[in-house]
């Protein structure tokens, strides 16, 4: 199996050269719900499954975790292999979130991810198995990289309060001209320098900000100058959260979809902890 995973961390998926409009998001985190309302936003827009890309972490803390996974691999997008994927595949021990030992989101992983061990066929473990760490691709003559958490780990949280060094350093490192990711729940775009660092944000869960939306991007390109959209997810979140206790899920995540707040903010740096129920505006930024 260690020589399985070892050749897992080398797996890129390259997809050439993509036109058109492309949708990504990132967390649909067992919310069957939000999936399927991004799914209907995808056809009404008429974007096809080729052009739209998930970060990872397809099941994480709501009560439809199979039944997710179906409708994902039904609708035919790509997915980046998430930390969660990675620990369902493999049978581990923890979610590998890379949640502070002893933290609150750490004591709050141990029920949803036991509840999600115990439920998936064994069939889509093989599938998350078989999920790339990361996809390259061209766009607008632009070099793009999408991985989970950095380029350096699958869980590392990124957030808009990096440094501007700190993300010039990552997308060189991926040798790129933009990195999308995922895994840090929270949707930005930032420039560094004459690079970007692209987070669309998850549907699964709210951004903490106190609204139940979720939240993706999508990507048009106009001679040669991309536009980035951030927008907002609407979906039957009190379904989502009915689910959740029917599955005997009741806890502060279930919550959280209906009040738009986070159980716990351990992950969040001071920049983005005070930002806290302040709704987000849908947004774009042309690069």
């Amino acid at each position: 199996m260690a020589g399985m995973a070892l050749f897992r961390v080398s797996l890129t998926m390259n997809l050439g050269d993509l036109s058109g409009p492309l949708l990504f998001f990132g967390g649909p985190y067992s919310n069957l719900q939000a999936t399927n309302a991004l799914k209907n936003v995808a056809d009404e827009l008429g974007i096809p499954a080729r052009n739209i890309i998930c970060t990872g972490d397809v099941v994480a803390y709501c009560g439809q975790p199979n039944e997710t996974v179906a409708a994902l691999r039904d609708w035919g997008v790509h997915v980046v292999m998430g930390n969660c994927e990675e620990s369902i595949g493999e049978r581990l021990d923890d979610c590998g979130c890379g949640f502070e030992p002893g933290s609150a989101c750490d004591l709050l992983s141990v029920t949803w991810y036991q509840f999600t061990h115990t439920r998936i066929d064994a069939d889509h473990r093989t599938w998350m198995r078989a999920l790339p760490r990361r996809i390259d691709f061209r766009y607008a003559d632009k070099a793009v990289a999408v991985v989970h958490g950095s380029i350096n780990a699958i869980n590392e949280f990124v957030f808009a309060s990096r440094s501007d060094t700190e993300l010039r350093k990552q997308i060189a490192a991926a040798e790129s001209d933009i990195v999308v990711g995922g895994h840090s729940g929270l949707p930005f775009s930032r420039r560094a320098e004459d690079k970007l660092w692209h987070n669309p944000g998850v549907i699964g869960m709210p951004a903490n900000d106190g609204t139940q939306r979720g939240w993706y991007s999508l990507w048009n390109c106009q001679d040669g100058v991309i536009n980035i959209e951030h927008r907002a997810l609407d979906y039957d979140a009190h379904a989502a959260s009915k689910a959740m206790q029917n599955a005997g899920l009741v806890n502060g995540y279930s919550d959280a979809l209906l009040s738009g707040l986070w159980p716990s903010e351990d992950i969040l740096p001071d920049a983005e902890r005070v930002r806290r129920a302040a709704p987000i505006e849908p947004h774009s930024l042309m690069y």
